[in-house]
């Protein structure tokens, strides 16, 4: 990176002291002091010397695995014991002081997101996507070289994971902004549990892949700067490594949290894409979203208690309330569905469901496509015979419980024009805990049969339906009072922008991680 542009980095100004909830710091000149307030939060028990200290090294020790020449070491604050002050071995240690390399504000992500939302086109020569595809590399570096310990391990496990939302939540509670906002603590609570309790094989399939590791903890974008020989990455969680184990998915979901919150979605997603290509973690959308919920309502939690900490708290109070709500709408965004894309044949069905499960990031399954798989497993006679649809509906119905329990939405492209296969649907959704979603293409039968004659023509799609097949269903079809309908008349399926617009009115929320 070019940096011939920026100030001379000898020209600090005056000195600067910036606060925490759990420390101060001293900015001064090319060096930083961090010094621990001596006090309970809860979380965070720094009332003794002792445990400054140890919190002190702690910090230093893990902070030297992504930035070892930022983190200098921890000096001792003393006071003289004996009266003339002349015996240096007498001295008293009553506090420590975590000393660093300043880094310049202006490399900042922080500071560099807020010059771009501002409206900068250009924020000096920094390469902020290059910049982070990097720290998404060094992210990914360190969660690969983590321990593999039982410790560790245990931090993805469901229960515990349960257990931090109802931790986070309860704390949050206590708050005069959780007392003042109590609706939205629920909605929390209520979204977060729904989810939790039907991903249990995706949380210990994400343990059995080594996806839990010892990382970062704490990783927002003022603590992530772009210098010009490279990214330095500061401040990792030090005081209970119980909140800094975890899944690698709630690691990296902490920067795209905080990116999407400053208005720089686009920078979240492409520090996401550049993890998951760097790290080869694939990990659904849905569980994506979720982390990145809870490290919002985390944040909602400190403001919460910096509220607390001063008298004119409104600003710090606002912020909490706005994280909580950012949480919701993670948690909406994180939502499993069961998709049923149905109609009759030619109502354009195939069409929609395709780009609609893009939008969902949802697998996509096809009963034209399950109907030749089956009859080559079983043999090609007799495909529309009850026996083989029932055969298709069940094989359709065990995929998508399989993709539903690893936390990957799933759109279903059937007629689905008998009740008693849409029942058997919404009890695997039920069994999953996932939305079920269905919705009803239709048009004009003269525009159904048109369709279906072009589609026979071209002999481009594997569905074998004809005009008679049409006729069939239309006169046997039973009503479908749960469903959205669709006139796909009016909506061209071609169009994925439209088809998620349309998706995003009728469904809330959709995911884009």
């Amino acid at each position: 990176m070019d940096t011939s542009d920026r100030p001379d980095r000898q020209s600090w100004g005056p000195p600067v002291v910036v606060e925490t909830h759990g420390a101060l710091i001293f900015l001064c000149g090319d060096k930083a002091h961090k010094v621990r307030k001596p006090i309970d939060l809860g979380f965070l028990d720094n009332r003794t010397v002792q445990a400054r200290a140890e919190q002190s090294h702690r910090e230093v020790e893990l902070g030297r695995r992504l930035a070892p020449d930022v983190y200098l070491g921890v000096l001792q604050v003393r006071r003289p014991r004996s009266s003339d002050g002349q015996d240096d071995n007498d001295d008293e240690v009553i506090d420590h002081v975590v000393e660093m390399r300043r880094l310049p504000e202006r490399e900042s992500l922080a500071w560099l997101v807020r010059e771009r939302e501002a409206g900068a086109s250009r924020v000096g020569d920094t390469d902020i996507v290059g910049g982070l595809g990097e720290v998404a590399r060094q992210v990914a570096r360190l969660h690969a070289d983590s321990h593999r310990t039982p410790e560790i391990d245990a931090a993805g496990d469901p229960g515990v994971v349960a257990g931090l939302w109802t931790e986070s939540l309860e704390h949050l509670r206590g708050l005069s902004v959780g007392e003042d906002a109590p609706g939205i603590v629920d909605d929390i609570a209520e979204l977060a549990g729904i989810y939790l309790r039907g991903r249990g094989p995706l949380l210990r399939s994400r343990i059995e892949a080594g996806r839990v590791v010892d990382g970062h903890g704490d990783l927002l974008a003022a603590d992530v700067y772009l210098t010009g020989d490279g990214p330095r990455i500061i401040d990792c969680l030090e005081f209970d490594d119980r909140l800094r184990f975890g899944d690698a998915v709630l690691d990296i979901g902490f920067l795209a949290m905080d990116l999407d919150r400053s208005g720089a979605t686009d920078l979240a997603v492409v520090v996401l894409e550049a993890y998951r290509e760097a790290s080869g973690d694939d990990a659904p959308a849905s569980l994506v979203h979720h982390y990145m919920a809870y490290r919002a309502l985390v944040r909602a939690k400190v403001a919460a208690i910096r509220a607390a900490q001063t008298d004119s708290g409104g600003a710090d109070a606002r912020l909490a309330v706005e994280l909580a709500a950012r949480a919701v709408d993670g948690l909406l965004r994180a939502r499993v569905r069961l998709v049923l894309v149905g109609g009759a044949s030619g109502s354009g069905k195939s069409t929609v469901a395709a780009p609609l499960a893009a939008a969902l990031s949802a697998e996509l399954v096809r009963s034209d496509l399950v109907r030749s798989d089956v009859a080559r497993r079983e043999g090609a006679e007799g495909r529309y015979s009850p026996e083989a649809i029932a055969a298709v509906y069940a094989e359709m119905l065990d995929r998508a419980a399989g993709h539903l329990a690893l936390g990957r939405s799933v759109v279903l492209d059937a007629t689905w024009l008998e009740p008693r296969r849409r029942a058997e649907a919404e009890t695997v959704a039920a069994d999953a805990h996932a939305e079920l979603v269905e919705i009803s293409c239709t048009a004009p039968r003269d525009e159904l049969a048109r369709r279906v004659t072009e589609r026979a023509r071209a002999g481009t799609d594997p569905s074998e339906a004809t005009v008679e097949v049409l006729d069939a269903q239309l006169a046997d079809r039973a009503p479908w009072p749960d469903a959205i309908e669709l006139d796909t008349t009016a909506l061209d399926g071609r169009d994925g922008d439209a088809v998620r617009r349309w998706a995003e009115r009728e469904l809330g929320p959709l995911p884009w991680a």
